[in-house]
């Protein structure tokens, strides 16, 4: 790090999330849509190629020397050095229906460590950046202003969100999830990114996760854990390759990995 810090790659981070709205408010809800399904089933849009391959056509001339990795084209996103992480476009199963809930994500991670982390929902009109040492920061119809996490103490009077309550069924334990939504005030299932986006500004106290991918999870961590939360998967560990996710306002953090971690494997 230099002693700019992060904040040059912070610009380029916004640049580049401002050529992937450019891309994906253009094709979305497009008549001619392309739509293909992956190994794992999941969707993919020309849009979501289309704006991999445009961020990294810009990072081949921005930052020659560092390495990429992207969920359409591949890489690694815990690879020593710096690599820039992206997730064209996260939320494809909203933005192929038509859902305006989804985002570009990109992240600047350094030895594992993600630095640098950018989230642009143009359909929102809410953009959330953040890089290491400079805080948490988001940009909607109010202007651009710094965000942190809520103080909520106790889990009964916590918010907590996931993505999609069978992917516990699969991949760790619907019962686990539920005893948390159980010691929770209330639940709600915003999803993907933006749950974990609203951690960070303080609206939801708990997101949880029982499958994620790095790059699902590289921006965001850096996002939270600068406005104030914490961040690691559903074991505790802090990286961004464990498979699962745990964003929190940091005071109910160990408590939420008590109750997830419980009984985990069962259906």
């Amino acid at each position: 790090m230099t002693v700019l810090g992060y904040s040059v790659d912070l610009v380029l981070a916004k640049r580049l999330a401002d050529a992937a709205d450019a891309i994906t408010t253009a094709r979305f809800r497009a008549l001619d849509l392309g739509v293909d399904r992956k190994p794992d089933r999941t969707p993919v849009t020309d849009a979501d190629t289309a704006v991999e391959d445009a961020v990294r056509d810009l990072l081949a001339l921005e930052r020659p020397g560092d390495a990429v990795a992207g969920e359409e084209r591949g890489g690694s996103a815990t690879a020593p050095g710096r690599v820039w992480v992206i997730d064209p476009i996260d939320g494809t199963k909203n933005f192929l229906r038509g859902v305006p809930v989804w985002a570009t994500l990109i992240a600047l991670v350094e030895d594992g460590v993600p630095v640098v982390g950018v989230v642009s929902a143009p359909l929102l009109g809410r953009r959330w950046w953040a890089a290491s040492g400079e805080g948490a920061w988001l940009r909607d119809s109010a202007g651009e202003h710094r965000i942190s996490v809520s103080k909520v103490a106790a889990l009964d009077d916590a918010t907590v969100s996931t993505t999609d309550l069978g992917s516990w069924v699969e991949h760790h334990s619907r019962d686990a999830y539920l005893r948390l939504v159980d010691a929770c005030w209330e639940s709600r299932a915003f999803g993907d990114f933006w749950q974990h986006c609203l951690v960070a500004e303080g609206a939801l106290d708990i997101a949880a996760e029982p499958i994620v991918n790095p790059w699902d999870v590289a921006p965001l961590r850096v996002l939270v854990t600068e406005a104030g939360g914490r961040f690691s998967d559903l074991a505790g560990r802090g990286g961004i390759d464990g498979g699962s996710a745990l964003s929190t306002n940091g005071l109910l953090h160990d408590r939420a990995l008590e109750i997830v971690a419980s009984g985990g494997g069962e259906g």
